[in-house]
């Protein structure tokens, strides 16, 4: 799949002058980024760097304490109501699956639609039985998490958010707690959904994903954007030292 498409103007998130503090800690230093409708950006940088605060900051699971973040037209505030709204409209799949080890791979999947969305149950099913068959992992829709593997329950965890219909997907190193052999049919998963125009922002290391799929790779070292570029300038001609330091790093 070719990285060159042209995502639409119109933003859908906007970070203006962001700044996140642990403590003493300055983990976000005055972010700006603004993402495209249907764009796909990956984050990567060193341990430590921000990259998953900056993604847990747009659905409010951090909160900022400088600057503005507005998703989909709404403000991210203390307003619990707008909260309420963007995580409506913002899946997002973790590093670790947190799926309920006692329901279901179906339960797990319409729990979310029954109780948030108000869905009735067989339409939460039949719209779980359509993305379990989107990451080929519809026959498992029976089974406990416990019987499957990693790459399998993360392929779960990715079609739980998309039961929920949300139009940005968030992907917080999504591949980095699963062993090598089942890294790649979490990855296809993810280029399918690509390729139908989700707007993603992904955290990951794979830089062969990033290569394939993003049409901006961002570099982050230290609470800052270091650098951004689409993938073959990214990496073919990166400009800062530190991204150079990096990429020398993880491209064997």
């Amino acid at each position: 799949m070719s990285s060159d498409a042209t995502a639409p103007d119109r933003p859908v998130i906007q970070m203006e002058h962001v700044h996140k503090w642990f403590g003493e800690l300055h983990v976000l230093n005055d972010i700006n980024l603004e993402v495209g409708q249907s764009e796909r950006i990956v984050i990567c940088g060193p341990s430590g760097s921000g990259k998953s605060t900056l993604i847990r900051c747009i659905n409010r699971l951090e909160e900022h304490q400088r600057g503005r973040i507005v998703v989909d037209g709404i403000e991210l505030t203390n307003d619990v109501k707008n909260i309420e709204k963007i995580r409506a409209e913002v899946g997002m799949v973790f590093q670790h699956f947190n799926l309920f080890p006692h329901l279901t791979i179906l339960d797990n999947l319409t729990l979310g639609p029954i109780w948030v969305r108000k869905t009735p149950r067989r339409e939460a099913e039949e719209t779980a039985m359509y993305f379990l068959e989107k990451v080929h992992i519809a026959d498992q829709a029976r089974k406990y998490p416990g019987q499957l593997s990693g790459g399998q329950q993360q392929r779960v965890a990715i079609a739980r958010s998309l039961c929920m219909k949300p139009r940005i997907m968030l992907f917080d190193e999504p591949t980095s707690a699963l062993d090598p052999e089942m890294v790649k049919e979490v990855l296809d998963a993810m280029i399918e959904l690509a390729e139908e125009g989700m707007t993603m922002l992904v955290v990951t290391h794979e830089m062969g994903f990033a290569k394939s799929v993003a049409h901006r790779v961002i570099f982050m070292d230290e609470g800052q954007i270091v650098e951004e570029n689409e993938p073959h300038a990214f990496f073919d001609n990166p400009r800062h030292e530190r991204t150079q330091l990096f990429l020398s790093q993880i491209l064997h």
